[in-house]
């Protein structure tokens, strides 16, 4: 399948840092085109968006990095090719591929973490959320570790008026929603503060909010907080068992004629617009992309 790098244009920082630092002209894809904004929140950009396009799929990807830029840089070279060589094996796209995709990611960046350890002791605490969609033959797949979010816009009829309602079609892994505390709890009953609410959010460990990630090594593999050279940094989280996962959600959906757009956004988005205020401000602006916070991507269906 021949990939198509989508084409950047940096606009540079504007108004005190808060202005768009890097967008996308408008590109077609297989069933329309898309855009792309992103805004460096951080002093360091830690986060990570691509787009690839062939005459018969996309792929769209976001990934949220936290603790540094290593983990969200990793997925973005390393996911999307597997992704290909597994579909590619397996005949097409498909749950089992994505999570293949996703399995072999985790295990070739915990491999470069082993690897590098003891010159670089802390990329063992860094992560990524990871948010990505991909359409083939009118069929959607969507696949998210993390709170990064993706929502469709689709075209409803109300009493003789045409009306756009948001669709979420991702799961927030995010322990500040009581579903997913629960069910971090209920992994770990043994351990009484294995979710506490800490500088006014709920966290794991007291540390990070998401319960699904790539990377964060060292709440994943209880052997790392033992290991002398990782001791050096900071202070080790003794575990019996991990405390995150690398297991994505996935949904398919096939594709109606009266789905318009797709978003996806990195967590930065949704803290300060509903689903429905997103899809309200692409509806009123169909040919551009305007946002404040992380990091966008727009499919807009032909």
């Amino acid at each position: 399948m021949m990939m198509l790098r989508s084409c950047y244009r940096c606009l540079g920082r504007r108004g005190g840092g808060d202005g768009l630092m890097w967008h996308s002209d408008l590109k077609p894809h297989a069933s329309g085109d898309y855009s792309i904004a992103v805004v460096q929140a951080n002093s360091c950009l830690e986060d990570q968006s691509q787009v690839f396009t062939s005459p018969s799929a996309t792929y769209v990807g976001v990934y949220d990095g936290h603790g540094g830029p290593e983990a969200s840089r990793f997925v973005n070279k390393h996911l999307f090719p597997y992704l290909h060589k597994f579909a590619m094996e397996h005949g097409g796209l498909s749950a089992e591929v994505i999570k293949k995709a996703f399995h072999a990611t985790e295990e070739e960046f915990l491999r470069l973490v082993k690897r590098v350890l003891p010159v670089r002791p802390q990329i063992a605490s860094v992560g990524s959320c990871c948010l990505v969609g991909a359409i083939s033959n009118d069929v959607l797949y969507v696949a998210n570790l993390g709170d990064s979010r993706a929502v469709l816009g689709r075209r409803v009829s109300d009493d003789s008026k045409v009306k756009v309602a948001a669709e979420r079609l991702s799961t927030d892994h995010n322990v500040g929603v009581e579903e997913v505390r629960k069910e971090v709890e209920a992994l770990h009953p043994d351990d009484s503060h294995i979710v506490v609410y800490a500088r006014g959010v709920w966290r794991i460990k007291g540390i990070i909010q998401v319960s699904r990630s790539i990377g964060d090594v060292y709440l994943k593999k209880p052997d790392f907080y033992r290991d002398p050279v990782f001791q050096q940094f900071g202070n080790p989280i003794p575990l019996k068992r991990p405390a995150m996962t690398a297991e994505p959600s996935i949904l398919i959906r096939k594709l109606r004629p009266q789905d318009l757009f797709l978003i996806f956004a990195s967590d930065g988005l949704w803290e300060q617009l509903t689903d429905e205020a997103a899809v309200e401000i692409v509806c009123k602006n169909p040919r551009a992309v305007s946002t404040h916070l992380d990091t966008p991507s727009i499919l807009n269906r032909k």
